[in-house]
């Protein structure tokens, strides 16, 4: 759905502003792992206790949703109309 012509666009409309979140978040996630190395952890393995160890799972659990999810797509899916019926 666009906008109105006669409206200008909004500050979440603009190219620009979705570069400057995306930055935002990139500098956020690298701020917290950098912070992983000046404290003690109680991890309940030895893995746990290493910095940046919950960061790179996070990003291989996020991957491996993804693309199961793509994968689960092709058996789940239905025809267009399926529930119309």
């Amino acid at each position: 759905m666009s906008a109105p012509t006669n409206e200008p666009p909004r500050w979440l409309d603009k190219p620009e502003t979705a570069e400057l979140i995306w930055r935002a978040i990139c500098v956020a996630c690298v701020l917290l792992v950098i912070t992983d190395f000046f404290y003690v952890k109680h991890g309940h393995m030895k893995l746990e206790q290493m910095p940046g160890f919950h960061a790179f799972f996070g990003f291989v659990a996020f991957v491996f949703v993804v693309l199961a999810g793509t994968r689960m797509r092709g058996w789940l899916m239905r025809e267009e109309g399926y529930y119309d019926q």
